[in-house]
């Protein structure tokens, strides 16, 4: 079992930036891939970025590309995503997850991860 918690979301002006943080508990987190997501209202959930369990490896969706980065601490058990460059549409709920352990690298696809954190909301001013 691996639970997740993220922090890191607020209100922000268009153009400006976020870093959120998602903290792991339980099992080894280095052995998990991991993932953001997002779902903005009455929009399905989106693939925001993953990265590999060293995170050497990484896939941005193309909305966020050149403008978010995720990155990860292994020794504090915890990943990031940079956001800059922020747009009103990227207002959304953002979810952290981590992929089953069988897995090396990340996934854009929701139903391939195992755990799921309860999310940040990220509110973006025009």
């Amino acid at each position: 079992q691996v639970q997740l918690v993220e922090s890191g979301g607020g209100l922000v002006q268009a153009g400006g930036s976020l870093r959120l943080s998602c903290a792991a508990t339980g099992r080894t987190f280095s052995g998990y891939a991991m993932g953001w997501f997002r779902r903005a209202p009455g929009k399905e959930r989106e693939f925001v970025v993953a990265i590999s369990r060293g995170g050497t490896s990484t896939y941005y969706g193309d909305s966020v590309k050149g403008r978010f980065t995720i990155s990860r601490d292994n020794a504090k058990n915890t990943v990031y995503l940079q956001m800059n460059s922020l747009k009103p549409e990227d207002t959304a709920v953002y979810y952290c997850a981590a992929r089953s352990a069988a897995y090396s690298r990340g996934s854009y696809y929701s139903d391939e991860y195992d755990y799921w954190g309860q999310g940040t909301q990220v509110t973006v001013s025009s």
